[in-house]
């Protein structure tokens, strides 16, 4: 007799999506949501997280194990958060180095994944209403005014640290709004991916540990709180849901547009991380070429990632609708 597999070919794919969601979380303008639609489990994720609830506690009070790890789809957060954390604490380096060196190569890959991602998500939207399109269109001015503000520096405190997590959280499960951006504009990006860097390096201090802490306190209600929200609009008023999703992924071009000019003249020695940028229209030359195929295969790939799990539906991905019949189920 054959014993049961701790790990699945389905659990390493949603490790997989959850690194990928991780290495997204650190860019600023780019959305973890953003790619939990592109990879097909963002139904799926804000339902498994709106579950962390009173149902919950019930469970665990009286001892049903079984049925809490069913309320909360427990294997697939597991999974799905191990890759986040990974993600994110394996390539912030990476990716602060890529933003920092070859920034318009770096953002014309992001700017042609979101682009095709905004249009497989307007291909999920059944009545294109004028209610719709209308809170479509405020959505996207929204995020492009939004994605125009400059980043603001804020000192350390344990309290506003608090505050700035449970906004950026509750920005970063929504497409095309970054939440690392939101602490960029809040004054906490760079005191809260200091820490990440710092604590990847080994360096693990009682004040670094105190901050990791406190900031997922944050998140932890803001998220819990947001995703019924949200879980409520998906199933409830999914066309119109999932327009007001595609107007914030459009808005949010304006951070990933790939050519930008320094917004001032700083001294040679100034940081990057300290540095804004304007948009500028591109000149043409061999760079605007490689800029453009970069973001082309960027778009291609959402693409062919989408036509794969079309052709090859062999990893689940249960919607909101299935996962709440299922939770039902379990409570009766």
């Amino acid at each position: 007799m054959n014993s049961p597999r701790w790990i699945t070919w389905t659990d390493a794919s949603f490790v997989l999506r959850g690194f990928l969601m991780g290495a997204a979380d650190i860019v600023p303008g780019v959305s973890g949501g953003t790619v939990a639609l592109i990879v097909g489990i963002y139904s799926r994720l804000v339902t498994a997280i709106s579950h962390f609830d009173l149902s919950l506690v019930n469970h665990l009070r009286h001892r049903r194990w079984q049925a809490a790890v069913e309320h909360v789809d427990l294997r697939f957060c597991v999974a799905l958060g191990c890759g986040i954390l990974l993600g994110a604490l394996s390539l912030a380096s990476l990716m602060h180095y890529l933003l920092e060196h070859e920034m318009s190569r770096t953002l014309a890959v992001f700017f042609g994944l979101i682009l095709a991602s905004t249009f497989l998500v307007a291909r999920q939207v059944e009545r294109w209403t004028a209610p719709n399109l209308a809170a479509g269109a405020l959505a996207a001015l929204f995020a492009y005014w939004l994605c125009g503000q400059i980043a603001a520096e804020a000192e350390m405190s344990y309290g506003y640290l608090f505050f700035c997590a449970m906004i950026a959280i509750c920005a970063m499960i929504l497409p095309g709004i970054s939440g690392a951006f939101v602490l960029l504009i809040l004054g906490m990006y760079h005191n809260v991916t200091g820490v990440i860097k710092d604590m990847a390096s080994g360096n693990i201090t009682v004040d670094n540990i105190l901050v990791f802490v406190v900031f997922g306190a944050g998140c932890a209600l803001g998220l819990g709180a947001f995703s019924r929200i949200l879980r409520v609009l998906l199933t409830r008023y999914e066309a119109a849901t999932m327009t007001v999703l595609c107007g914030f992924m459009l808005g949010s071009l304006r951070r990933v547009w790939p050519f930008k000019n320094p917004a001032a003249d700083y001294p040679p020695d100034t940081p990057f991380k300290r540095m804004d940028f304007v948009n500028i229209w591109p000149t043409i030359d061999v760079a605007l070429v490689i800029t453009l195929l970069l973001a082309f295969a960027g778009f291609i790939a959402v693409l062919a990632i989408d036509w794969i799990a079309r052709r090859n539906p062999a990893t689940p991905v249960r919607s909101a609708e299935t996962l709440e019949a299922e939770a039902e189920h379990i409570e009766h």
